[in-house]
């Protein structure tokens, strides 16, 4: 049975992914800060791994045939996604297991008939000072994975509103262009993302590239 650990599984995002790979009868493991917060959430009975993200260590990790990173922190210190996976990465250089997928944001996609990038457009939306770090830095997350070429990594982005909720019926697949519904909407609920890195996982066709997912 295939091993996995879900980094960050209380969040929106990342509970979403283990509730899917439980329910695709994977054995999943809640990467967390807080046990009780993590049962309270998931379930008495899950498995836990109890630790702060950036304390884990190659022999917590190891076991694992695919680690998420599903990693969330406030806008204010938004590096520490960065920070986050060069830790993972420098872990397991010259490895090919565990197989990481990193979630990443929608600002390193393109858009437009000039192909420019999603956080060109963020930046100018009103308010956008308050969270405007966190597509920054995820942009700046890719940018070191592109780096990476003896670890076994896959990103992830979503649509520009990564918003909770239940998976779409319609999943749209795409690389590096920003996608849209047959209305103009761009959106990816936690639910969809879920199906995505579970079909990723018993299904392998990314390596050490990125893609994207919506709802369709």
């Amino acid at each position: 049975m295939t091993k996995v650990g879900i980094i960050g599984a209380t969040g929106m995002a990342g509970s979403a992914a283990f509730k899917e790979a439980q329910s695709a009868g994977l054995d999943v493991t809640a990467i967390v800060r807080n046990k009780s917060k993590a049962k309270d959430k998931l379930g008495d009975s899950i498995q836990i791994l109890e630790k702060d993200a950036f304390a884990l260590d190659h022999d917590d990790l190891a076991n694992f045939d695919v680690v998420v990173d599903a990693f969330s922190t406030d806008p204010a210190q938004a590096y520490l996604h960065v920070d986050l996976t060069a830790h993972l990465i420098s872990l397991f250089r010259e490895t090919q297991q565990p197989r990481f997928i990193f979630i990443l944001g929608a600002g390193s996609l393109h858009t437009g008939d000039d192909h420019h990038l999603v956080v060109e457009d963020i930046k100018k939306v009103p308010g956008a000072e308050t969270f405007i770090n966190t597509p920054i830095n995820q942009l700046a997350e890719l940018h070191f994975l592109q780096d990476v070429t003896n670890v076994n990594w896959v990103g992830i982005s979503p649509a520009s509103s990564f918003v909770a909720g239940e998976a779409s019926d319609n999943i749209l697949y795409g690389t590096e262009e920003l996608l849209t519904d047959k209305d103009g909407n761009s959106e990816t609920t936690g639910g969809t993302m879920a199906k995505a890195i579970v079909k990723e996982i018993q299904e392998p066709s990314h390596k050490q590239e990125r893609f994207t997912v919506a709802n369709g």
